[in-house]
C-alpha cells in the first residue's frame, strides 16, 4: 500500500511537562527525533507532518526544515487534530494515516514499520494499533496500564484500566494479558466517522479514547509487538532519562 500519511500531534500544552515538544536532546526537539524514528521506518519525508497548535513548534520545525501545518488549539484530542490535517490536506478516503505520538523519541522504527503492515494486511479494520504482553503483575495491576482485550483474530474487544481479562481459576495468571500501544492507524473515511461521534460514556468512563470507535461498532485490529518498548516522556523525569540513554 503506497497510500501512506504519519502525523505526529505536537501539542505545546501538557498538564505535566508543558512545552515538551521544544524540550532538546543533544541539540534538536523531541518531536525532530519521533521524525527521524519514523524515516527510520522507510516513510518519506514529505508523507511525514508534524501537526501542531504553538507558533514556537511551528517555526522550530520550519527552521529544522520539517513538514509541519499549523491546527487549531481546542482539539479534544490528538485524533481531532489528525483528522483536521487530513481535512485540509484533502487526503483521499483509502489513505492510511499513521498517528505516531510526538513525545517518543525512542519509539522503535520496527513497531511503526509493523502497524503499518498489519493495517495494509487487514483492511478490514478500520483502525488498527498495537500490544505488547504484560509479563508482570505489577503492570498488570496498575490503572495507568491501559489494558487490551483480544478476540482470536486480533480484533480488540475492550480497552480497559482494570486489571483484565482475569483468570477466575488462578488470579496471578496473566497469560492472556496485553498493554496497549498508543500508535494508531485510520482509513480517511474512518477518521472523519470516528470524530463526528461525540464523546462516549465508556470512553469518559476509563478516559480511554479508543472506546468511542468500539462504542459506536468501529472495528480496531491489533498486531502484538515483541520488541523493547521504551518510555515515552510525559514528565521532566522521563525526560532526563530518554535524554540520557540518547546522549552521544
Amino acid at each position: 500500500m503506497n497510500n501512506i500519511k504519519v502525523v505526529i500531534p505536537a501539542r505545546y500544552g501538557s498538564s505535566r511537562l508543558e512545552g515538551k515538544p521544544l524540550l532538546e536532546i543533544n541539540g534538536k526537539p523531541i518531536f525532530w527525533h519521533v521524525f527521524q524514528r519514523c524515516l527510520e521506518a522507510d516513510i518519506e519525508c514529505s508523507d511525514i507532518i508534524i501537526a501542531t497548535d504553538d507558533e514556537r513548534i511551528f517555526r522550530k520545525a520550519n527552521e529544522l526544515e520539517l513538514p509541519v501545518i499549523m491546527t487549531r488549539n481546542d482539539h479534544e484530542s490528538g485524533t481531532d487534530r489528525i483528522n483536521e490535517v487530513s481535512q485540509t490536506l484533502k487526503w483521499e478516503e483509502n489513505t492510511l494515516v499513521i498517528n505516531v505520538q510526538g513525545d517518543e523519541p525512542l519509539i522503535p522504527p520496527s513497531l511503526i514499520r509493523q502497524v503499518i503492515n498489519f493495517a495494509s494486511d487487514n483492511s478490514q479494520y478500520p483502525i488498527t494499533t498495537a500490544v505488547t504482553p504484560i509479563n508482570v503483575l505489577d503492570d498488570y495491576n496498575n490503572p495507568n496500564v491501559v489494558k487490551a482485550i483480544l478476540g482470536l483474530d486480533g480484533r480488540a474487544l475492550y480497552f480497559t484500566r482494570s486489571a483484565s481479562p482475569f483468570n477466575r481459576d488462578n488470579p496471578t495468571d496473566i497469560s492472556l494479558s496485553y498493554r496497549h500501544i498508543g500508535i494508531y492507524t485510520y482509513r480517511v473515511n474512518a477518521l472523519s466517522v470516528f470524530c463526528s461521534y461525540p464523546e462516549a460514556p465508556l470512553e469518559k468512563y476509563e478516559k480511554l479514547e479508543q472506546l468511542r470507535a468500539l462504542s459506536n461498532g468501529i472495528a480496531i485490529g491489533s498486531c502484538i509487538y515483541h520488541g523493547e518498548l521504551p518510555h515515552g516522556v510525559d514528565t521532566y523525569e522521563d525526560y532526563q532519562i530518554t535524554k540520557n540513554k540518547m546522549e552521544y
